[in-house]
């Protein structure tokens, strides 16, 4: 099973030109699940929804419930923003979080849960965007805990591990990460761990998600970071939803547009169909 997970910039720079990048990136990865931050909706069209009738997937959306902070950055107060799932299988259930923020932070990040049915059983889904700013690593302690109470909330009974992507706005070796993991400090939720898909990479393998060779990115003067990412629970019986893969991917233009300011990352998981 191919995984993904991807922030696509919502409306920034040269949006309608990203679009048909975003759509031929996709198409090249093939993905079964994909997990996306920063979505647009706007006059009745969804891009989540969009990608999802090209790419014969189902799809589910939720909208952030403060977004006039992004709106105002774009000047367009008509334009939505939030988390999406796009599924080779049908999503049977959904949930959202919302996370929280103090005041002068909260531009209504989110998490989103979908239930997949998979040929080899239920899927719990999970994507997620942390708040961004810098200087936020404790707001953002309080998100992983909120988000590995929600996880473990719509976990359900089934052998997959859960799943969770997203945009944790954070570097590998931050408190965030390391408390939500729960892998190399206490966890947030007892008992409840999670590995990060990385660990199973190519150690020479490029990484950065937020790459200063992006030209979107360049004028934020670095440094290269990895901030996005896919967690995986551990494997269910006879190794379901072990990791064999992973890499990073539309880490370059297409036809000569940049698709997003993030890299995307991509894992195949044993999916139990198939000896696979």
């Amino acid at each position: 099973m191919r995984v993904m997970t991807w922030n696509l910039w919502w409306r920034f720079g040269p949006w309608e030109a990203r679009q048909k990048a975003i759509l031929g990136a996709l198409r090249e990865v093939r993905p079964d699940v994909v997990g996306l931050q920063e979505v647009w909706s706007a006059g009745g069209e969804n891009l989540a929804e969009w990608l999802a009738g090209e790419l014969g997937m189902h799809w589910a959306w939720a909208a952030s419930g403060k977004p006039e902070r992004w709106q105002r950055r774009i000047g367009d107060a008509s334009v939505d923003v939030g988390n999406a799932v796009l599924s080779r299988w049908p999503v049977t259930e959904q949930a959202v979080l919302p996370l929280p923020a103090p005041d002068d932070l909260d531009d209504g990040r989110l998490a989103l849960h979908a239930r997949l049915a998979a040929p080899g059983g239920d899927i719990p889904f999970f994507t997620v965007h942390l708040t961004s700013a810098v200087h936020a690593s404790a707001v953002r302690v309080r998100q992983v805990r909120a988000l590995a109470a929600f996880v473990a909330e719509h976990r359900g009974d089934t052998p997959f591990p859960s799943v969770v992507t997203g945009d944790f706005n954070a570097w590998p070796d931050s408190d965030e990460v390391r408390a939500f993991s729960g892998t190399r400090t206490a966890p947030a939720v007892p008992g409840q761990v999670f590995l990060d898909a990385w660990e199973y990479a190519d150690p020479a393998a490029p990484s950065a998600t937020w790459d200063m060779a992006n030209p979107y990115v360049a004028a934020t003067h670095g440094p290269s970071v990895r901030i996005d990412y896919i967690h995986v629970g551990p494997p269910g019986p006879n190794g379901l939803g072990h990791v064999h893969t992973v890499h990073r991917a539309c880490d370059g233009p297409v036809d000569d547009v940049w698709p997003s300011d993030h890299a995307a990352v991509v894992t195949e998981l044993a999916d139990g169909v198939n000896g696979g």
